[in-house]
């Protein structure tokens, strides 16, 4: 190998060892998991609330799924433009807005429109795509839109 191949495959590495330390690290996150984690070690040392501490984080993380839906919702009906909030009106179902590093964000966005990407709703799925990347912003994002039975309706970039 030459010098600069040698120099480009250390620069590669360095950056994923970086995503992944600022993966880890995340903005404040991990002090509310372990504070959930010794909440249910508390919990489970004090005998009878074993049953009601494990419930509850498996309703926290169902409430989280419906909550991105429900937050990017509300952002558009108060930024959007009027084509914009009637196309989120159409959304069920958001996934992976919370999780980002700025390396390889990935969300996906569920509606209720039909047909696929050759159906209708190709349209205001571009809408959709907008205004999440309105509402989130990251360095190399990626928004994908789906349809009522799981196809692509589109994606873009936030």
């Amino acid at each position: 190998m030459g010098m600069k191949t040698k120099i480009a495959l250390g620069a590669v590495v360095g950056i994923a060892v970086i995503g992944a330390l600022s993966a880890n690290a995340g903005d404040g996150d991990g002090d509310a998991k372990s504070a959930k984690s010794d909440n249910r070690a508390s919990a489970s040392a004090g005998g009878k609330q074993d049953g009601a501490s494990e419930a509850k984080p498996a309703e926290d993380k169902a409430v989280e799924k419906a909550s991105q839906a429900e937050r990017f919702k509300a952002f558009v009906q108060k930024n959007g433009t009027p084509k914009e909030k009637d196309a989120v009106s159409h959304v069920t179902k958001v996934q992976g807005a919370d999780e980002q590093n700025d390396i390889l964000d990935a969300a996906d966005v569920y509606t209720d429109f039909t047909g696929g990407i050759m159906g209708s709703g190709t349209g205001p799925a571009k809408l959709v795509a907008s205004a999440f990347a309105d509402w989130k912003d990251s360095e190399n994002g990626l928004v994908t839109i789906y349809d009522a039975d799981g196809e692509l309706l589109g994606n873009g970039q936030f």
